[in-house]
């Protein structure tokens, strides 16, 4: 009897530490309070942005906390997808015109959720790998960069295939989305006791229907009709099918967008051919001209073959454009540019900000990331 007892008691912990029991336990919590782990992953990203340099020895550390908390919140986000996705339509967060079109993708083909998933987890442990590298020489470092440049535009080649050959969207994932339950709490916490809680006014209260168990819309606020209507407007890329978001590339803007994905390869080849001359202005021009090469090459094409030309880009066209229009800029951070251009004036500003309130503080951690700038590749990446 003695060791029966005993053998429940020392299998209790066995029980307990099995994945079966408490994973789900881990994902009621994540999806129940979506928000708050949202913000606990901000902030470690935040500590881990400002350590490198600060401390000998650190910078390795402190990427591994960061490409671990970027993993995490790949899984979160698939966490809270699918517990919005189990929601009734009524219930659901309106999806963004790029949550549409990847969400499209990731539900209709297996094979493009397997790709951009590894091409994510690539991105967010790439400045790891050079850092581990860059210990066994520059040559080796410049080897693992060229290989993780060609690894992620073969993933990316592959995405332009089994999207039948339409332009790429970054990150090629469905984004994070809010979740309606914790909208509803706190709405619910916003009672004062004195006015009725939103989850008990009539307006919001939805009717079951007895025989189909469909709920009918819950009726506007009669003091918010027209916002209630605004909401409702559908516009153009609404009513549009998730994968007519974007339209397909064809000759010169298949070209462009070949070039587009190719470019971080080929500067990084030039950067490997090149490194021991930092000042060599002969890398940044290449990829430069490439890219803004194969950004005109693609306006062009959108103006002769769109109807409307740039006007007639759908919401997710235009903003995939801004996108890339902005990441132009950390140009000024790469190659020969930064190292005769852009360091000395950060130098410059650098040394005007101490001594003076916030200013200084504020100096003290761009000296601090400058670390990463003046010696690795892929912070200053944006592909």
């Amino acid at each position: 009897m003695m060791d029966s007892t005993s053998d429940t008691k020392s299998s209790v912990p066995g029980v307990i530490l099995r994945p079966s029991k408490w994973l789900p336990l881990y994902e009621d919590f994540v999806t129940k309070n979506a928000s708050s782990v949202g913000q606990v992953e901000s902030a470690l990203r935040s500590l881990t942005y400002i350590i490198p340099g600060r401390y000998r020895d650190s910078e390795i550390p402190s990427e591994c906390v960061h490409s671990g908390v970027q993993l995490l919140t790949l899984y979160h986000d698939s966490l809270v997808s699918r517990v919005a996705s189990g929601l009734p339509p009524s219930a659901r967060p309106t999806p963004t015109p790029h949550s549409r079109y990847t969400k499209y993708w990731t539900s209709h083909s297996s094979l493009y959720r397997k790709v951009a998933l590894a091409l994510q987890m690539v991105q967010y442990t790439e400045i790891l790998w050079e850092m581990t590298a860059r210990r066994r020489g520059e040559k080796v470092r410049w080897r693992v960069v060229v290989l993780i440049e060609v690894i992620k535009a073969m993933c990316r080649l592959l995405l332009l295939r089994l999207t039948n050959s339409r332009p790429l969207v970054s990150p090629p994932l469905p984004e994070r989305e809010l979740d309606p339950r914790s909208t509803q709490e706190e709405d619910d916490s916003d009672w004062n006791g004195m006015d009725t809680p939103v989850s008990e006014r009539p307006s919001d209260l939805n009717w079951n229907m007895p025989r189909t168990g469909l709920s009918l819309p819950s009726l506007p606020d009669v003091n918010d009709i027209s916002n209630y209507l605004i909401s409702k407007v559908l516009t153009a890329d609404d009513i549009k099918s998730p994968k007519s978001l974007l339209h397909r590339v064809t000759g010169q803007g298949q070209l462009a967008e070949i070039m587009y994905i190719l470019r971080p390869v080929v500067y990084a080849l030039a950067m490997q051919r090149w490194y021991k001359n930092k000042q060599s202005w002969r890398p940044w021009l290449i990829g430069f001209g490439m890219e803004y090469g194969c950004r005109q090459l693609a306006k062009s094409d959108f103006r002769e073959r769109v109807a409307g030309g740039l006007r007639g880009l759908t919401g997710l066209e235009r903003e995939e454009l801004r996108k890339r229009g902005w990441a132009m800029g950390w140009w000024c951070m790469r190659g020969a540019f930064y190292d005769n251009i852009t360091r000395p004036w950060l130098n410059g500003l650098v040394q005007k900000m101490k001594g003076k309130p916030l200013l200084d503080l504020v100096g003290s951690v761009v000296e601090d990331y400058e670390y990463l700038w003046d010696n690795f590749y892929f912070p200053t990446a944006t592909l």
